[in-house]
């Protein structure tokens, strides 16, 4: 038994019922399995090796940045991951395909953040970041001879769910549906603050109440909310009074900084 199935084995021991199993993973065209990694590992590996995902670096998150500590789109991704691979952790969900779709969810998003987005939609007539990130490692990337990296149906699926109408099939692809939303709120909200842009103590009641005024306890209220709300069920959820609460503090961002 080589490591990459011992590392199958394993997750199918330790794991939950509900979690994805690499062993499951399904391919457009088949490959040799690796002796070393499992499929979601070298989802992960071939995104980040990918030059759409070096360009994430360059691509400003929200503010046209004067110095090194504002978020980048690279930074979000990283940050996205993390919180990811916690969250999946902590239900005994399947990290590497978490993280495998972190690495991927917005190689296909434009700079400056949704107001790129949307002036792109404006100038084409129909654009979503989401489906612009699928096409990426599908059509535009290439891996060997062949176009698109060949990448897992569920990575795939995770990508495209993360946000817009679609919600992925596993339970990781939800974890990064419902992530993503706290990092880029949480963070751009640490950014706001290092720019003058707005305070604290400008947050609606309700945030402050339930969230607190750091991102550091805002991201820990709405992780710990996802953990307890999703421990043993087959689908990823959060308590309606911190959702409730969530969507406050992203109509605030949008009123305060991103259409601000």
């Amino acid at each position: 038994m080589n490591i990459r199935e011992q590392i199958e084995e394993r997750e199918v021991l330790l794991l939950s019922p509900y979690a994805a199993k690499s062993r499951d993973a399904i391919r457009d065209l088949e490959e040799a399995p690796d002796p070393l990694r499992t499929a979601f590992q070298r989802d992960r590996d071939r995104i980040i090796h990918s030059k759409c995902f070096r360009r994430l670096k360059h691509k400003t998150q929200v503010y046209i940045a004067p110095g090194d500590h504002y978020r980048t789109r690279m930074t979000h991704t990283l940050e996205v991951g993390q919180i990811g691979r916690t969250v999946a952790r902590a239900l005994r969900l399947n990290e590497d395909l978490v993280e495998a779709i972190a690495m991927g969810h917005d190689v296909g998003h434009t700079p400056f953040g949704h107001v790129g987005e949307y002036a792109l939609r404006d100038m084409v007539g129909h654009f979503n970041h989401n489906e612009q990130s699928l096409r990426m490692v599908e059509v535009l990337e290439k891996h060997g001879d062949h176009q698109g990296l060949n990448l897992t149906t569920a990575v795939r699926d995770g990508i495209v769910g993360h946000t817009g109408a679609h919600i992925p099939v596993t339970l990781e692809g939800q974890i990064i549906r419902i992530v993503d939303r706290i990092a880029y709120l949480c963070h751009d909200f640490d950014d706001a603050q290092r720019a003058g842009m707005l305070t604290a103590e400008e947050l609606p009641f309700e945030v402050r109440e339930h969230f607190g005024m750091t991102p550091s306890s805002m991201i820990t209220a709405m992780v710990e909310d996802m953990v307890r709300e999703s421990l043993d069920k087959p689908v990823i959820s959060m308590s309606s009074d911190i959702e409730m609460t969530m969507n406050l503090f992203r109509q605030f961002m949008f009123k305060n900084v991103y259409l601000a």
